[in-house]
């Protein structure tokens, strides 16, 4: 349990890097490569939460009212989430079984969504992540032909003095 909650720590250090670069760099401007990620992160983000809250065996109201507030103002299908998830209309009996089941099934879904992230980022035609230059061992365009031209023009200069002399 250790090794996972420390692994899940640095794993999301990780994606605050990737969020901080993304920032850096002006990628929230590729809209459905941004709002791809963001659906990802609140899927992490809720996936640690399941994985949290399993080892207290219980649930502060507080944090049981939260929830319940935020789940139900999903439009459309805010109730019928909210009781699914506490397993009735009570929120004083949540059921742990649901949390494990979803902090375990989250992940594959969180797999789901970065390979749709991936192909959005594919899509747009960004093949080089981290900014290399692709073309090392190609020879500069300015060096070659301003030499080739100082050259060329010196030489010029040279047999004019030449032919008028």
């Amino acid at each position: 349990q250790n090794t996972h909650a420390i692994g899940a720590s640095l794993f999301f250090i990780c994606i605050y890097t990737h969020i901080a670069r993304g920032l850096y760099y002006g990628l929230y401007l590729n809209k459905n490569v941004w709002l791809s990620g963001v659906t990802l992160l609140m899927t992490l983000m809720a996936t640690a939460f399941f994985g949290y809250v399993l080892p207290w065996g219980q649930m502060s109201f507080w944090a049981a009212t939260v929830i319940t507030n935020l789940l139900t103002a999903i439009p459309y299908l805010g109730v019928a989430v909210t009781t699914w998830l506490w397993g009735g209309f009570s929120i004083n009996d949540p059921t742990l079984t649901r949390f494990f089941a979803l902090h375990f099934i989250l992940p594959f879904i969180i797999i789901s969504l970065s390979s749709i992230h991936i192909i959005l980022l594919h899509n747009e035609g960004s093949n080089n992540p981290l900014g290399t230059n692709s073309d090392i061992d190609k020879i500069p365009f300015h060096p070659y032909h301003s030499y080739k031209d100082l050259m060329t023009t010196t030489s010029m200069i040279i047999l004019v003095f030449i032919i008028l002399s």
